[in-house]
């Protein structure tokens, strides 16, 4: 007959089990971009004519440099994502789950890849990738010029689903003249810059995942960031 005490024994053994399979292991380096349907960087006006009313939606996306997951390697391939949320992303007062998103992946990727990347994506961005009600393959660009992520120029494109070009945020964007970051970033960074934006594009058939599709450029709305994780 199995004792209490290892009972308790075989319980924490499946638990730590579970948590194992639950956190996959991930080396990786690279950029990282996105962008919202509101402003990240303004002033206290602009944030708060936005929130709870505006924000809701987000495409994003990685260019990995060097990286592997669970042993399997990705290097040089891309992830991308779009959520819809119930209300503004970031904000502490509201509530903006539940969050449906669809992930796109690198058509370079073998199926083990792909796996891999989507590990990845939900790792960098908590439980926001939860309810994926949609996955594609496609062709992706990620393209970066600047010297320095002060004035990285940021060009991603995930076939003609989706698309982020920005630019680094100038004098004459600012409005208010106190603007500041108000919100982080949705995925883990190393180091992230608000960034304006030039295009910002979803335009998946409405009718299908997100049941949304949006072009929404010409805002401070953008984060340009590196990441760098090994857990």
């Amino acid at each position: 007959m199995m004792t209490a005490w290892l009972k308790l024994g075989v319980f924490f053994l499946g638990a730590a089990m579970l948590g194992w399979a639950a956190s996959p292991s991930i080396q990786a380096t690279g950029m990282y971009v996105e962008a919202r349907s509101a402003d990240v960087n303004a002033g206290s006006c602009f944030i708060n004519s936005e929130v709870q009313l505006v924000g809701n939606l987000a495409v994003f996306g990685w260019q990995i440099e060097r990286g592997e997951v669970n042993g399997v390697n990705v290097d040089g391939l891309r992830v991308a994502a779009a959520v819809k949320a119930a209300s503004t992303l970031g904000d502490l007062t509201g509530e903006p789950y539940p969050v449906y998103s669809v992930l796109i992946y690198d058509e370079r990727a073998t199926l083990e890849q792909r796996h891999a990347l989507k590990l990845f994506a939900q790792r960098m961005t908590g439980d926001l990738l939860e309810r994926v009600v949609r996955e594609f393959v496609m062709p992706m660009e990620f393209r970066v010029d600047g010297d320095s992520i002060h004035d990285r120029r940021v060009s991603f494109t995930a076939g003609t689903l989706a698309a982020i070009r920005t630019r680094a945020i100038e004098e004459g964007d600012k409005v208010c003249g106190h603007e500041e970051t108000f919100y982080p970033p949705l995925a883990k960074t190393d180091h992230a810059m608000a960034a304006y934006t030039l295009e910002n594009r979803y335009a998946a058939d409405s009718r299908e995942g997100l049941k949304a599709r949006w072009s929404l450029p010409y805002k401070r709305n953008a984060f340009v960031a590196t990441f760098r994780v090994n857990e």
